[in-house]
């Protein structure tokens, strides 16, 4: 029988979200060097408490939302940490945007649990964040972020060239971009009703 998530939280059928805390650190940690050979060479999550923290810092909101926000995904049936979607750059006015940046854990990759968690994230940017579009941009090796992004619906839009500099190299990535009316169109084939907290 599932869990009952923690307060706070937007809860989905098989996962729920919530804002990195302080105390997700040791789990955080082992789950990021768990993972070492899933992220490659696309991603670089927090490896040390110091990073981590700094990464709390960055992305747990603090009274009303910035220009950051982060939650981690954790597994309803046993509270297991399946992954990360940070929005970054979240920017007001007239643009009302933000870039998506998501990461899964092992081993919970390809079992459906970040399609939900990435559904919940989006709901909350378009429902509770009052984003206009949200994007992504995704190394064209990365073939199960890019799998993630279009199964949920995004937009391929264009190729930036060296786009973003990863272990000290600049890589290629492909863009991608949902607006709010494309949501209001897709959240009921992922999500049905309203998830709680949303």
């Amino acid at each position: 029988m599932p869990t009952r998530p923690p307060a706070a939280t937007i809860t989905g059928p098989q996962v729920y979200l919530r804002p990195p805390r302080r105390a997700d650190a040791p789990a955080f940690l082992a789950a990021a060097r768990a993972s070492r050979v899933l992220h490659g060479r696309w991603t670089r999550a927090p490896e040390t408490a110091v990073r981590f923290m700094a990464y709390v810092e960055r992305f747990a909101p603090r009274g009303g939302f910035g220009t950051h926000a982060g939650f981690l995904v954790f597994r309803r049936s046993d509270d297991a940490l399946v992954g990360v979607f940070n929005f970054s750059e979240i920017v007001r006015g007239a643009f009302c945007s933000a870039y998506l940046g998501y990461f899964g854990f092992a081993p919970h990759a390809g079992r459906g649990l970040m399609t939900e968690g990435m559904a919940l994230a989006l709901d909350v940017a378009y429902r509770r964040f009052g984003l206009h579009r949200v994007e992504v941009n995704i190394q064209p090796t990365n073939a199960r972020s890019l799998a993630l992004a279009q199964r949920v619906g995004f937009t391929r839009e264009g190729y930036s060239r060296r786009y973003v500099k990863i272990a000290g190299r600049w890589r290629d990535h492909v863009r991608f971009a949902m607006l709010a009316e494309d949501w209001r169109t897709l959240r009921r084939a992922h999500l049905g009703r309203r998830p709680r907290g949303a």
